[in-house]
């Protein structure tokens, strides 16, 4: 899946937050601590730094969810991390998207803080973000993400 592709099911994914351009995602992409996650419905783009994994984004195309594509890529981004000796996963979701905050608590994910007014949704109104977190077990890091 390209830089562009991906782009494009981003933008049909979200509007808080803003969708990410191409050349964001090209960005993160040539970073070498970050790592895309790809299904034909999907991706996920995640990155560790020392011991800790930070899930950035997961978008799944709008006629795929609720078939376990982010559930899976979920796991595959948790594997992934504990491979890369992480210890800690975090990230941040609208607290007004309640698929996603239930998606990431059925991985595991707990509260561990709230960013007051951190998205700007279109017509300017702040949403809050909520920071979620959970430990990664080095028994997760035993299957075969797929990672470009």
């Amino acid at each position: 899946m390209t830089p562009e592709a991906m782009a494009a099911l981003h933008a049909r994914c979200f509007t808080t937050p803003r969708p990410w351009s191409a050349a964001e995602i090209a960005g993160f992409l040539a970073d070498p601590l970050c790592f895309a996650l790809l299904r034909p419905a999907g991706f996920l783009i995640g990155r560790v730094v020392a011991d800790e994994a930070e899930l950035l984004t997961v978008a799944v195309a709008p006629d795929a969810r609720r078939q376990g594509v982010g559930a899976d890529l979920v796991a595959d981004f948790l594997r992934n991390a504990a491979l890369h000796d992480a210890r800690t996963a975090f990230l941040e979701v609208s607290a007004e998207n309640p698929a996603a905050i239930a998606l990431y608590a059925r991985a595991g994910f707990t509260p561990a803080g709230r960013r007051r007014g951190y998205y700007r949704q279109p017509d300017g109104q702040k949403i809050d973000a909520l920071v979620l977190s959970r430990p990664i077990y080095a028994t997760e890091g035993g299957g075969h993400p797929t990672e470009i």
